[in-house]
């Protein structure tokens, strides 16, 4: 509970950091809010505003010796480790894009072309950053940022502060579902890739029959030619199947917020 007064300021100041913690490391494993060009003082003010409410409904107590004792170091540890679960549940399903731009973009021959992809500050190939900039439209058209926003504040009742330690079968959960995004990425890519496969195929065959034929001045145009094509064809079921691992790690961030493995 908030203290009234002037004489509960530094209770209060003590509870609002807490409060910051879990939405805090949530924030720095999930997409949009961890890029680079969100500034952090926002984050903060974002973290305290999600925080307080989520706080206020598990009625927590600080501990009887403060934060500086091995209650508060395990308090905080538990908050830190139920944020970044909950917040890379939901990277996990957002980064099934890059992996499916990755895929497109080696096999139409861009593999080599990369740029710097404002949402991490890597270098990442052009398709992987194209999908991403997709992902990130999709992910705030459907909510995904509220969605965030309410499994943090629903964490604090099945995972109060000072008992926030996920159990063995979430942890289990959450590697598992980890192994999804490889899947996800692929179901993505599949479409495209999969054509340009086999128009690859077919200009091996031609430079076969006609060895004259200079494959690589050639074969990359059509390749790259056909991806282009195939990508506008396919555009409303890659956006489907982004949209589909957006929503599957946005399900096990809240299955991990209600304390579920």
């Amino acid at each position: 509970m908030m203290p009234a007064g002037f004489t509960g300021v530094e209770a209060t100041l003590w509870l609002w950091m807490v409060a910051m913690i879990r939405p805090g490391a949530a924030f720095l494993a999930a997409p949009i809010f961890s890029a680079p060009f969100v500034p952090v003082q926002l984050r903060l003010v974002i973290a305290l505003a999600i925080g307080i409410p989520g706080l206020g409904a598990a009625q927590f107590h600080l501990p009887a010796d403060g934060l500086a004792s091995i209650d508060g170091v395990m308090l905080v540890a538990g908050e830190v480790m139920a944020g970044l679960a909950i917040g890379f549940a939901v990277q996990i399903g957002f980064s099934a894009a890059l992996v499916g731009g990755e895929l497109i973009g080696n096999t139409m021959g861009l593999g080599y072309a990369a740029m710097v992809d404002p949402t991490n500050g890597q270098s990442n190939p052009v398709l992987s950053q194209f999908l991403s900039i997709f992902g990130t439209l999709l992910f705030l058209s459907v909510g995904g940022h509220l969605a965030l926003a309410t499994s943090i504040v629903e964490s604090y009742r099945a995972l109060p502060p000072g008992d926030a330690w996920l159990s063995a079968e979430a942890i289990r959960g959450l590697v598992y579902f980890g192994s999804t995004l490889f899947a996800a990425g692929l179901s993505i890519a599949l479409p495209v890739g999969f054509s340009i496969v086999l128009v690859q195929i077919v200009m091996g065959m031609l430079s076969r029959s006609a060895p004259q034929l200079n494959l690589f001045a050639v074969g990359f145009p059509a390749a790259l030619l056909a991806g282009v094509v195939l990508m506008a064809i396919a555009a409303p079921l890659i956006g489907d199947s982004v949209l589909g691992a957006i929503r599957a790690g946005l399900d096990e961030s809240r299955q991990l917020a209600l304390g579920h493995g």
